[in-house]
């Protein structure tokens, strides 16, 4: 993977740049992102090992805009021949396409942000990683199960790119990923852990598999409950998808801009404990789609929302900046933000009461722990899951709860419940005085796709609203 010559990318961007200035002419305005992805994959069902797959492709990504018309392209095919037919069939492209008065012009060359050292936070170990390491991980989750059954995966992914453009930016870099998701189930119950991390090293497979076998056993002869709003204890697997809808639909640029976003700048829309954070190297390239470096960006400090994210098209129509949001699909679907992290609540005394490791002979852990012995009544939720939009400008969301929902009464938990439906406002849940408390130790989890990773603490929420039973 990684032994591939670094600045191939480049090279590979800067060749096109060149094609496309000979056969689009000299005004013609391109962008260009060579990137090498490989990701390797070992799953386990019925506790053991099943599968083991590996991929790796390098895309060339071209963007024109000529005689005031955009078109785009890409292709695999990275030979000669390859290139020259790429460029010939975005020209060719362009020349159909209907004026594009929303052209937001090229990025100027800027240099890569201080903290985006070319090997910065990169583990080489992980980007080349095979089945053995990945399959000890697996068997150290089985076991820690301890017979009961398990499904999962283990991954590793690797990823390097450049940038040119004609207007002189040209920028490069890499990254590495391993992350584990895991389920453990026994007599219907099933109980999850997952985490991402930079290096496979990190990822402790006793640890997680004892966790996901502690909630598979706490999860039997689960009762129901009436709908109702309830507070709760969401655990970091469930905040990512808070952190997830968000970063879609709330934090989108293109959203804010045309007032589908509930952002407003400036106001305090947020609990003064939420403070969300965009963290992108490391986990991603260190740079967008458009060649503009990616940097660290505070979308909300202290419950007050600051910033959204931007690509070049939404940063023009809403009269700011890029924030190195780019993407394929960004100027239709809107820059995302993929790398969130909810800040976890200071350490200070007792604090490491909140910590502690994955595992534990109950259905709480870590930071979740301390935060269930501060609620009266309420439920602990390990994950959401199916979740989808019913009103965008709300950020209103309907639901289900996955892998584990327990009852919790004068701090303790004290009975396993069937998932649940739920209808909630995001941004309502976390509004001013409705965060109760958040944990201390923040876990960083794996979303479905792979280089895409949210950072969470567990949160004590005040409301939640469940509108019904998964069975009925």
């Amino acid at each position: 993977m990684s032994e591939r010559s670094v600045g191939a990318e480049l090279d590979l961007a800067a060749r096109v740049v060149d094609l496309t200035r000979r056969l689009a002419g000299p005004h013609a305005e391109a962008e260009v992102v060579a990137a090498h992805s490989a990701e390797a994959l070992t799953r386990f069902a019925n506790s053991a090992i099943h599968q083991n797959v590996a991929d790796a492709t390098t895309t060339v990504r071209l963007r024109l805009h000529v005689d005031g018309r955009t078109a785009g392209g890409s292709t695999t095919v990275t030979d000669a021949g390859g290139l020259q037919a790429l460029v010939e069939r975005t020209v060719a492209a362009a020349r159909l396409s209907p004026p594009d008065s929303t052209w937001p012009g090229l990025t100027a060359p800027t240099p890569l942000s201080a903290d985006a050292d070319f090997d910065s936070d990169f583990d080489e170990a992980t980007a080349t990683a095979g089945p053995q390491e990945r399959a000890a991980r697996v068997r150290d989750f089985v076991q820690a199960a301890g017979g009961l059954e398990t499904a999962g995966f283990c991954r590793t992914t690797y990823a390097s790119g450049g940038f040119a453009n004609t207007l002189g930016q040209a920028v490069q870099g890499r990254s590495a990923e391993a992350a584990m998701d895991g389920i453990a189930r026994l007599d219907g119950a099933d109980g999850v852990a997952r985490r991402a991390a930079a290096r496979l090293t990190d990822l402790d497979g006793a640890s997680l598999g004892a966790r996901a076998a502690a909630k598979a056993r706490a999860g039997g002869r689960p009762i129901e409950l009436p709908p109702g709003r309830y507070e709760v204890v969401l655990e970091p697997t469930a905040v990512a998808d808070l952190l997830d809808n968000l970063a879609g639909f709330g934090f989108n640029g293109k959203a804010f801009a045309q007032h589908q976003s509930f952002a407003e700048l400036g106001a305090q829309q947020f609990d003064e404990r939420i403070t969300i954070v965009d963290e992108p190297l490391g986990a991603t390239l260190p740079f967008d789609a458009e060649g503009t470096p990616r940097g660290n960006l505070v979308l909300v400090s202290d419950g007050v929302t600051r910033a959204v994210s931007h690509d070049r098209t939404s940063a023009a129509e809403a009269g700011g900046v890029s924030t190195g949001h780019g993407s394929a699909g960004s100027r239709s679907w809107g820059p995302i933000a993929v790398n969130l992290r909810l800040a976890g609540a200071s350490a200070g005394p007792g604090a490491s009461a909140a910590g502690g490791p994955a595992g534990g002979d109950g259905p709480t852990a870590g930071s979740a722990r301390a935060l269930v012995a501060g609620m009266r009544r309420g439920l602990l939720v390990t994950d959401l899951w199916y979740t989808r939009v019913l009103d965008q400008k709300s950020l209103v969301v309907t639901g289900l709860t996955r892998n584990g929902v327990w009852l919790v009464e004068d701090g303790e938990v004290t009975a396993a419940v069937g998932n649940m439906r739920f209808t909630q406002s995001y941004p309502q849940a976390l509004g001013p005085g409705a965060v109760l408390a958040v944990g201390a130790e923040e876990v960083s989890l794996p979303d479905r796709w792979s280089g895409v990773r949210y950072t969470a603490p567990a949160l004590h929420l005040a409301s939640w609203n469940i509108t019904g039973n998964a069975s009925g």
